[in-house]
């Protein structure tokens, strides 16, 4: 059965413009998106093409200055269209979400002259990105990480193996986290590397869960030689690059799980209006109401958990503390409100041919991505005690 279309959410938008591309990201998430959801993710296809579009629509590099090939858009309306994207269809709002988290060091680390050379074509040019900081052994503890890039003359020459990479196989370019010093956070330095690098070489994509069409890979680097030009930051800056970019990310998967719970309401609600037992529709009874009620209060909850954290950052305040709850929260939420759909709809629930047990497995893995839920109350704990006493 193809996915309903999601409900129109009242959003209070700052101005017309906004109002004007809400619009169009519904329109393209209806027309191009929702329609070829299910069928794609069965067979685990990456709808490329329609990623080229967004580029065109200038949908990939909203919350980037114009003057680098960006939409000059508020954190926080970039997040709304990363939810209506996310309701059609997960795979292209988190590849969305990435796509923009891999531009985010170097529009803000980058010299003039790298933003100058490579941001127009990475924002809107059709080109298509990944972030490389984990590896096999370096998940939470990313710090720990062990790809290395050797200065050699005026170039580096990075040699290790990346995982869990979003993209990975794909993406046309990659934002790399490098060790080039000594163990520890300060010994990373960040590296824009070509897609289609002499020695990048991807593994076979994982089987996942979930988010079948969205490739997630090995990168293996084989002595990947690029320029220093290619450099992004100070040598030993790119942890705090890393963790700056993450801060930012996870508000993104804080929108993204939203709107895969938003999709799931509607589709119970839907579904609850249709059914009917015992000569009414479902929806009369008062305990799938109440559990109706609920889903709901838990998706506005988390919309404006992650709307107030975005507005913090737009007017250039600290936002890690309440970027970090927004995912917890948001990705939990999006967790029991895609189960209780499963249970609205029963049986049906549990098969192919309703969304909602998609959806469910989809929502697992916003639980893990960007930081897993239990690092994220590590760092919420520290915001409130400090850090961990050692």
């Amino acid at each position: 059965m193809p996915d309903r279309a999601p409900q129109t959410v009242d959003r209070r938008l700052p101005t017309e413009e906004a109002r004007e591309l809400l619009t169009l990201v519904r329109d393209i998430a209806e027309r191009e998106i929702a329609p070829h959801a299910a069928e794609e993710e069965a067979v685990g296809r990456f709808p490329r093409e329609l990623f080229s579009l967004l580029s065109t629509s200038g949908l990939l590099g909203l919350p980037y200055g114009s003057e680098d090939g960006g939409g000059d858009q508020p954190y926080a309306v970039y997040l709304q269209v990363l939810e209506e994207l996310a309701a059609a269809r997960l795979t292209v709002g988190l590849g969305v979400s990435v796509h923009t988290l891999s531009c985010h060091a170097l529009a803000g680390f980058g010299t003039r002259e790298q933003r100058a050379a490579h941001l127009p074509a990475m924002l809107g040019g059709g080109l298509l990105g990944a972030y490389c900081l984990s590896e096999p052994a370096s998940g939470s503890d990313a710090a720990s990480l062990r790809t290395k890039a050797v200065r050699d003359g005026d170039d580096w020459v990075l040699t290790g193996t990346k995982a869990w990479i979003t993209h990975g196989g794909i993406a046309d370019f990659c934002t790399v986290m490098a060790r080039t010093g000594a163990d520890g956070p300060k010994g990373i330095t960040a590296f824009l590397v070509p897609g289609d690098a002499e020695g990048l070489s991807a593994a076979a994509p994982e089987r996942k869960m979930g988010m079948k069409g969205s490739p997630t890979a090995q990168l293996h680097f084989d002595g990947v030689r690029i320029p220093d030009a290619r450099r992004i930051g100070e040598e030993g800056q790119g942890f705090a690059i890393a963790l700056s970019a993450l801060d930012s990310g996870r508000l993104g998967i804080a929108a993204c799980a939203v709107g895969l719970a938003q999709a799931a309401l509607d589709e119970a609600v839907a579904y609850a209006r249709e059914r009917r037992q015992f000569g009414r529709p479902i929806a009369d009874f008062q305990g799938l109401r109440f559990l109706l009620a609920d889903m709901a209060t838990r998706i506005e909850a988390g919309r404006a958990l992650y709307l107030e954290a975005a507005r913090l950052r737009d007017e250039g305040l600290p936002f890690g503390r309440q970027a970090a709850m927004a995912k917890l929260f948001c990705t939990d939420a999006a967790m029991g409100v895609t189960t209780d759909a499963v249970q609205v709809l029963g049986g049906y629930g549990y098969t192919a041919d309703f969304p909602v047990e998609r959806y469910m497995r989809e929502a697992k893995m916003l639980q893990i991505v960007e930081g897993t839920n239990q690092i994220q109350r590590m760092v919420i704990a520290r915001h409130l005690v400090g850090p961990e006493s050692r």
